[in-house]
């Protein structure tokens, strides 16, 4: 199951999510999600339980549990959806 982890403070780092979450069953991956130019965490992330009875178990145990000073929200990751293309920028001349 893929689990999105939101509110997460700045300084929480991947290690730590997997930390947080290896305490309810196998973690598969855990990542925070991070800007493409500044390195800087977006404050949320995704983390992999492959037996979804663990990561149900982690989800109620960690929503609204504080890591390093913040209250995560956790919850089932929903699929991404298709967004729509953006139009071509216009150009001036």
């Amino acid at each position: 199951m893929n689990i999105y982890v939101g509110n997460l403070a700045y300084s929480v780092t991947d290690a730590d999510l997997s930390q947080a979450f290896g305490a309810y069953g196998t973690v598969a991956n855990a990542s925070v999600i991070k800007d493409k130019f500044s390195g800087q965490s977006k404050g949320f992330g995704f983390v992999e339980m492959p037996n979804n009875a663990e990561a149900n178990e982690a989800i109620k145990a960690l929503n609204e549990k504080p890591l390093k000073g913040r209250n995560m929200r956790v919850n089932e990751a929903k699929p991404r959806e298709d967004r729509p293309a953006r139009p071509p920028r216009r150009q001036s001349y």
